[in-house]
Parts: C-alpha cells; sequence; structure tokens
C-alpha cells in the first residue's frame, strides 16, 4: 500500500526502506529482546517524485536529509514496532507535503489611519517622558 501524501501524489512502498532494531534507552529487561524502534530511508533522487519535487526537497536545509540525498528517520517513541512504523510514515509525510503546495503568496498590506496615529502619540508620550527626566532649567 503506498504512501499517500496528497490526492495527486504517493511513494510506492518499494522506494521505502523499513528496518527494525533495537530502541535506545531504559526500557528494562523487554529492551534487549524486542526490536521495536524502526529505521526508515527513502533515497529522494532514485524516487518516482517530481523532478521539481526532488529539487525543492534536496534544497532543504534539514538534518534528516542526508548528502546523499536521502532522507533518514528513526522513530523510536512508542513501545510497539507497528506504532513506530506509522510514525516514521507520518514524519516522512509531514517532511515532503509542504513541499508539494508552496510557499504563500505575500500580499502587501498597509497600516490603518488608526495604527498610525496610535504610533505616533505612542512616540510623542515617549518623546514626553524622556524630556522630564532632563535637567531642569531654575
Amino acid at each position: 500500500m503506498p504512501l499517500d501524501i496528497s490526492r495527486n501524489v504517493s511513494i510506492p512502498d518499494h522506494e521505502i526502506e523499513l528496518h527494525a532494531v533495537r530502541s535506545q534507552g531504559a526500557g528494562g529487561q523487554n529492551v534487549n529482546k524486542v526490536s521495536s524502534a524502526i529505521h526508515l530511508r527513502f533515497d529522494i533522487r532514485a524516487s518516482s517524485l517530481h523532478p521539481g519535487f526532488k529539487e525543492k526537497l534536496l534544497a532543504l536545509r534539514d538534518k534528516r536529509i542526508t548528502r546523499d540525498g536521502v532522507v533518514v528517520i528513526k522513530s523510536q517513541e512508542h513501545r510497539t514496532q507497528e506504532l513506530n512504523r506509522e510514525a516514521a510514515l507520518a514524519r516522512l509525510k509531514e517532511l515532503i507535503k509542504p513541499i508539494l503546495y508552496g510557499d504563500k503568496p505575500r500580499r502587501a498590506t498597509k497600516p490603518s489611519r488608526s495604527a498610525k496615529r496610535k504610533r505616533t502619540d505612542q512616540k510623542t508620550k515617549h518623546g514626553q517622558k524622556k524630556r522630564l527626566r532632563g535637567k531642569i532649567d531654575g
């Protein structure tokens, strides 16, 4: 079953490598016997994604993407292998999804008349406060 990123974009299963490894850290007797953590590897360059999406992904400054263009995600926050697998795939999806939609175009705005008035009033009050702190001629 492919990983659906959006309605039009999905990643086939054979492009995502999932390996079960032992979790790190405390966990009692169970941690030494069970490989519940998941190592996910996804090669961006070898994937079937659109070339434009590949370029954007490779241009990301993300520590999970290696110099070779491989996304490496380790999931070990859950106790079961299935939940860690789902969490790793969700993180991969979160990494790729913003690339598909791009940045929202910026619309130029102007401050309102009242905002300008408040700003100038604030500035004059601040100036008066500073003037009152000065030397008194007497």
